[in-house]
């Protein structure tokens, strides 16, 4: 069992004072919750405690020895390990070798293939993921391939593990068994440092948190705190609705999709959308939610089926005509198709605009970076100007550039796949705000959320999916959580290929 102390710990990035004169003790057996806004800092302070970056000034101790982490190996020699929110798996590698990698056993100078599918199944098994070890990681979805790192961090037999947003691509049934890990890893004696968006998970699983807020540690709380108290102590100021009220007369449809199907993903889906109207589409992991729509923006191809926008019949991978007409779309995973990372803030949010703005070839350049510093400002991108690149912010920001490009090129049918994953709560308030404004003007917005406070708080309708389907239909003023679990988990059919 193993105490882990940071001592005045600073870190500075250039000019930009990311950390300032942190200390906190992580526990053997204990939960220890940090708490912050996106660009709080909670990032980078667990990035120095894995040996990715070393603080400016400050002490690292592990029982009460004062250390200093030489990178990502030397902190796992030392029985340290981090989940980081943004995956670190080889897409076109198996999941057998993704979950033995660096540590590949070997018999007579080669891979070991009998033992690693042994180890690697008993460690799928404590994270309840039934999947072929042989498959690519990269086929996973987002919410598989974070079980994927969940349960290669645990298979290590850490004592000190960190994890950043574990739950924020998970279902509530996949978050319960997270959470029956942990305990039994509490019960184990092993020290865990646990940052989640999601503030009603704080007192099933917390014991103490630690709260920063613009780089300072400003308080450390019971994890039972009310979430009106954290809301305040995380972002200076109390927020009285996480859900914007939104009084918007429906229009006329917008959105016209007719038995969409995609041979093994889903089938038969059918459904309108108006303006001025928001669209909720819940269910489980797995049931085709994001598979639609990205059909329905033309990334991914389709087998048939009709999708209409506004009497305009799109085709399957017509994206370039889709974008030209106001359809948006905001990826699950924003890392590997919503960014291009090392580009900077302002090209990254002009992406979408680029081609509808030039005129014979030329592009405004002074112009399109002006609006887009306009929109970092309004979205409130944490960053140190519109010119530093994308990789550098913290993931929550991150997300609110892949959303302002939208907002930016003024699209009028956003299609959101997990908008707020990995943001926090008074940036959340902000996108809601967003969304309401967009259908307030005569958009629409079709949104997939895993957060069912989400669905039932910005829906007006909510379509529910389960095995490639839609299991069923409920008014988003007075569908409940236990409504939209039963259609979620019904056994609709089977798909089966045509």
């Amino acid at each position: 069992m193993t105490t882990l102390q940071l001592k005045h710990i600073y870190k500075s990035f250039g000019p930009v004072d990311v950390l300032k004169d942190i200390s906190l003790t992580v526990k053997p057996g204990k939960v220890h919750v940090l708490l912050g806004e996106n660009g709080a800092g909670k990032s980078t302070l667990i990035k120095i405690i894995a040996g990715i970056h070393a603080a400016d000034k400050g002490e690292i101790l592990l029982d009460g020895e004062t250390v200093k982490i030489n990178g990502v190996k030397d902190a796992e020699e030392r029985g340290i390990s981090v989940i980081h929110q943004e995956l670190n798996l080889v897409p076109k590698m198996s999941i057998a070798e993704n979950l033995m990698l660096g540590k590949l056993p070997t018999r007579f100078g080669v891979v070991d293939r009998r033992k690693m599918l042994e180890k690697a199944r008993a460690a799928l098994e404590m994270v309840g993921l039934e999947v072929s070890l042989d498959q690519p990681v990269g086929e996973l979805g987002i919410a598989g391939q974070q079980l994927v790192e969940i349960a290669k961090a645990l298979s290590q037999d850490s004592q000190i593990i960190v994890l950043d947003e574990p739950t924020a691509a998970l279902t509530t049934k996949e978050i319960e068994i997270l959470f029956d890990l942990m305990r039994k890893l509490k019960q184990r004696g092993v020290a865990m440092i646990f940052i989640s968006h999601h503030l009603n998970e704080l007192a099933e699983i917390g014991d103490t948190v630690s709260v920063l807020r613009d780089g300072n540690l400003v308080a450390e709380v019971d994890a039972k705190t009310p979430e009106a108290e954290l809301v305040k102590l995380m972002v200076g100021r109390p927020i009285d609705q996480q859900f914007p009220p939104r009084k918007v007369q429906k229009g006329p449809t917008v959105l016209e999709v007719k038995n969409l199907t995609s041979v093994r993903k889903f089938k038969d889906i059918s459904f309108n959308v108006h303006e001025g109207e928001v669209l909720g589409i819940a269910g489980l992991v797995g049931a085709g939610r994001t598979e639609v729509l990205r059909a329905i923006s033309g990334a991914d191809h389709y087998d048939s089926g009709t999708v209409n926008y506004r009497g305009t019949a799109l085709k399957t991978a017509e994206i370039s005509k889709k974008i030209g007409l106001g359809v948006g779309l905001v990826p699950e995973d924003r890392k590997g198709q919503g960014l291009v990372l090392g580009a900077s803030v302002t090209e990254n949010l002009t992406y979408s605009t680029l081609l509808p703005s030039s005129k014979m070839g030329i592009v405004p350049r002074q112009k399109l970076a002006s609006e887009a510093d306009e929109v970092a400002k309004k979205l409130k991108v944490r960053m140190g100007n519109a010119s530093q690149k994308v990789k550098e912010l913290s993931g929550g920001n991150q997300q609110k550039i892949v959303f302002g490009r939208w907002v930016m090129s003024g699209a009028k049918l956003l299609l959101l796949d997990e908008p707020t994953r990995g943001v926090d709560v008074g940036a959340k308030v902000e996108i809601y705000e967003l969304i309401n404004n967009i259908v307030a003007s005569g958009g629409a917005v079709v949104m997939v959320s895993s957060e069912l406070p989400e669905i039932l708080g910005m829906s007006d309708r909510i379509l529910v999916m389960s095995e490639g389907r839609i299991a069923g239909e409920l008014d988003g003023k007075s569908a409940t959580q236990d409504e939209i679990m039963t259609l979620a988990v019904s056994n609709v059919t089977e798909l089966t290929e045509k």
